[in-house]
């Protein structure tokens, strides 16, 4: 996720207590829902529909963390 910022996403998640809450979370979701489609966890089209647009309002999140410690 963001390549072009991995020197700053590392900076952030080490000064920053909000982006790092952020990115965990965000890499929780990743996980969980990457269970949920191989079926290792049991879940509903809804529930991981539900997770991933939780997931892409995080990543929306970062990104704009990103863009303004990048100016």
């Amino acid at each position: 996720m963001f390549p072009e910022y991995r020197d700053l996403i590392s900076k952030l998640k080490t000064s920053d207590h909000h982006f790092k809450r952020l990115f965990d979370r965000h890499n929780e979701l990743d996980q969980r829902i990457k269970n949920m489609e191989s079926g290792a966890e049991p879940a509903s089209h809804e529930q991981i529909e539900t997770l991933k647009k939780e997931k892409l309002l995080l990543k929306d999140q970062l990104y704009d963390l990103l863009r303004k410690a990048a100016a």
